[in-house]
């Protein structure tokens, strides 16, 4: 599969895991108490983990091993 082809599709993959995972996060969110320190703590974590599934993701568009192993 050639890069561009690679990154169409990484790109359509993002765009459906984005939707999925801010969906969640809303729907998980709205039965959070009421207290401004669980917010933060919930909204601040599910702001900055989005990034760790796509992450595989992106270094198969790139056509780059996530993890290289010694030696190779």
């Amino acid at each position: 599969m050639g890069l561009r082809t690679r990154r169409a599709v990484a790109s359509v993959g993002i765009v459906a895991f984005l939707t999925f995972y801010v969906w969640l996060v809303i729907a998980v969110g709205a039965h959070l108490p009421d207290h401004p320190l669980v917010t933060l703590l919930f909204y601040g974590v599910a702001g900055t983990a989005w990034g760790v599934p796509l992450l595989p993701l992106l270094s198969w568009a790139e056509g780059k091993p996530m993890w290289r192993r010694p030696g190779e």
